[in-house]
């Protein structure tokens, strides 16, 4: 998006670059703040909402042409009070209006997101996305549309009243009754639902626009990992799970030469993305593609791991130690252009010999597939290229390998996308989460050590008064954090500690709980709302339940303090977590695909999660507890507590070490006699033929 010079308004001092980018609009924007609310009741104007983030291609497009049009922003300014909102910043205030966009349109919302708001209330009359300068694709002409809106403003009052009303009729009864807490069915109909919707040709699941949609992924390795336990394997969950990932991981959607997802795919083939990448799409796909790395052994998912992986640590972990929130899909005005090629380039940067090998692989020996230009999306398969030449697979690979570096040296000469640089507290623990995976399962220290960078800094920067904050940018940390910055902190602090002890995580993650039970939690109709009791007030306090574009905090928290509570045999953790099940029990039968970070808790409330402690210390004790993790078990928590640790929480007081390393096991609240020696513990974790 151009950033045009002259005068500034109320939006320059913002820590959101979304609110920056229109800092040099004529329009007079406010950010969302008393302020601007009551200058709305004062002056009886209606509010202009308008909701976006720095990435979105469409809300550039609205700015250039609407925003920085001067004729424009004097209508806007005339008739109305202009509010400019960061969605990444205020997720309260994207879900609750893109809620009411859905109820007042019939029709799903997006970004840009154009709310009207009654200046009293703040209740909106009239909601839409994307207007258009001039009238066209059946959408009014933005102008056209601010004098009709303003008008009705003025003249149809009662009926606007009567509309909101009704609006926030619709919008408590959203929120569902809690029931009796489901069997199995919603687990099996989730299967059911993807099968029936699963693209056995391309990988995925439905039609273009492809999302990668990892927990639904992650839902079905889960499902062949107790099946195969049971031993009764489901062969056709696994194939879902990895023939998507690998089409993914093969196509476009992922970076070939830098690593790293991007958003979504515009067509079937995984081919052609919506460029930007968002830190919270690669962290939950990082610890996928170990997952699925682990079941399968298929290198492919060890090679996507690592690039993404190596991705963040090079572009996306700012020198304070937390990471960076996205990249443009735009650069120099144009989507896609940092990312694209034209084959006279590509064939003078390599030797014939490595050309050979590319083209195929990568599709340059085919028509364009971005606007006259290559996007380097995988045609075909390196084996595959390496038996029609004759070669080695091992020729091939490391002739890719040294295009890929040829290649990405050109690339980071052009100008780079740009990069939102606030750190968000919820996005950075899906990337501690999926950092700290890779650096179990992949064996690497310098993953570990970047989450544990990111980990420091929100607890030196936005962990203050015992209370998390939401964002922080350019030295300023602020904002009340909201249900998913606590549910997935916690759930990545459970992570890191099966990664390597940490008694200061541990604590940290009971802090975190008591907070989300004090301030989150419904006590009397269970579930956790998405913003704390001393909140702003807003029209509406929604309990989130549905996964959207990452994972429900209301799955997130059953799932952790499922877990926690086990951990620690803490009944309020376990209670809270039960409650959300009941809580979400229709919408769970209704609706089950759409609901997979709770149905993960559903499944460890139905089958108890087996708890590994370990007690010893040195390297043995490391390579017990590398023993126990080897295998894909998603319904195990292996910690490994050395021996002079003392005074620890709740049960594992009672987990005393011993003179040899010593195991405790437990499923649920229900623990073994501990056993100790090489003998008995190779025997308990089933693994005496390889010990």
């Amino acid at each position: 998006m151009s950033q045009p010079t002259g005068p500034v308004n109320r939006l320059a001092d913002a820590t959101s670059p979304y609110l920056q980018q229109h800092a040099h609009n004529p329009v007079d924007w406010w950010p969302w703040c008393e302020d601007a609310l009551g200058r709305a009741r004062v002056d009886d104007k209606p509010i202009l909402l308008s909701i976006g983030y720095s990435a979105c291609h469409w809300c550039h497009v609205m700015a250039h042409e609407s925003f920085e049009d001067p004729a424009t922003a004097e209508l806007m300014n005339r008739l109305f009070v202009n509010i400019k909102v960061d969605r990444e910043e205020r997720p309260d205030l994207d879900k609750i209006y893109q809620t009411a966009h859905q109820l007042l349109a019939q029709r799903p919302g997006g970004w840009p997101l154009t709310v009207f708001l009654t200046p009293d209330d703040h209740r909106p009359f009239f909601a839409g996305t994307y207007f258009p300068k001039v009238a066209r694709h059946g959408l009014p002409s933005f102008t056209d549309l601010l004098h009709w809106v303003e008008r009705a403003y003025r003249e149809q009052d009662e009926a606007i009243r009567g509309q909101n009303e009704s609006l926030m009729q619709a919008l408590d009864q959203l929120q569902p009754a809690a029931g009796e807490i489901p069997d199995a069915a919603p687990l099996d109909g989730a299967r059911r639902q993807l099968a029936g919707s699963f693209d056995s040709i391309r990988g995925g699941f439905g039609r273009a626009p492809k999302f990668p949609h990892p927990t639904n992924l992650e839902l079905l390795l889960r499902h062949y990992a107790a099946t195969a336990a049971a031993g009764q394997a489901d062969q056709q969950a696994l194939y879902m799970a990895a023939f998507t990932l690998e089409r993914m991981t093969r196509g476009g959607i992922n970076d070939q030469l830098g690593g790293g997802f991007c958003r979504y795919s515009v067509d079937d083939d995984w081919m052609i993305p919506h460029f930007e990448k968002m830190l919270y799409d690669n962290g939950p796909l990082l610890a996928l593609c170990c997952d699925a790395w682990q079941v399968t052994g298929d290198p492919l998912f060890r090679e996507a791991a690592t690039a993404t992986a190596d991705w963040v640590l090079r572009e996306m972990q700012s020198p304070e130690g937390g990471y960076y929130s996205t990249l443009d899909a735009d650069s120099e005005g144009h989507e896609g252009k940092f990312y694209v090629w034209d084959r006279a380039e590509v064939e003078g940067l390599l030797s014939p010999e490595e050309y050979a090998v590319l083209a195929p692989v990568y599709g340059l020996d085919r028509a364009p597939n971005f606007e006259g230009r290559w996007h380097l999306h995988g045609y075909r398969t390196p084996e595959d290229v390496a038996k029609e030449r004759g070669s080695a697979e091992g020729e091939v690979q490391a002739l890719l390998a040294s295009c890929k570096a040829k290649l990405l040296a050109v690339r980071e000469q052009r100008v780079r996308p740009g990069r939102d640089e606030k750190v968000l507290t919820a996005w950075n623990a899906l990337m501690i989460k999926g950092m700290a995976r890779a650096a179990r399962v992949l064996g690497r220290s310098d993953y570990l050590a970047s989450a544990e960078r990111a980990l420091g800094f929100i607890r030196s920067t936005l962990w203050r008064d015992g209370r998390l904050l939401a964002t922080y940018k350019d030295g300023r940390a602020h904002l009340n954090a909201y249900l998913d910055d606590y549910a997935y902190l916690i759930e990545a602090l459970l992570e890191l500690l099966q990664t390597r002890w940490s008694r200061a995580d541990l604590d940290f993650a009971i802090a975190l709980a008591e907070v989300l039970l004090d301030q989150f939690h419904d006590s009397e109709e269970g579930g956790f709302f998405f913003t704390s009791a001393d909140h702003e007030p807003l029209i509406h306090r929604p309990k989130p339940l549905g996964d959207e574009s990452i994972p429900a905090g209301n799955g997130i928290a059953a799932h952790a303090l499922q877990r926690l509570g086990h951990l620690l045999g803490e009944v309020r953790h376990l209670e809270a977590a039960q409650g959300t099940l009941a809580l979400a029990a229709e919408p769970m039968r209704r609706m089950p695909y759409a609901h997979g970070s709770l149905l993960m808790a559903l499944d460890e409330h139905l089958t108890p999660p087996e708890t590994l402690i370990l007690r010893g210390s040195g390297e043995e004790l490391a390579r017990w507890q590398a023993q126990a993790q080897r295998p894909y078990a998603p319904r195990r928590l292996v910690l490994a507590i050395p021996a002079d640790e003392a005074d620890l929480p709740g049960t594992l007081s009672g987990m005393a070490a011993g003179s040899e390393t010593r195991l405790y096991r437990c499923a649920g609240t229900r623990c073994e006699p501990p056993v100790e020696g090489a003998a008995a513990l190779a025997e308990t974790l089933g693994l005496a033929a390889a010990v």
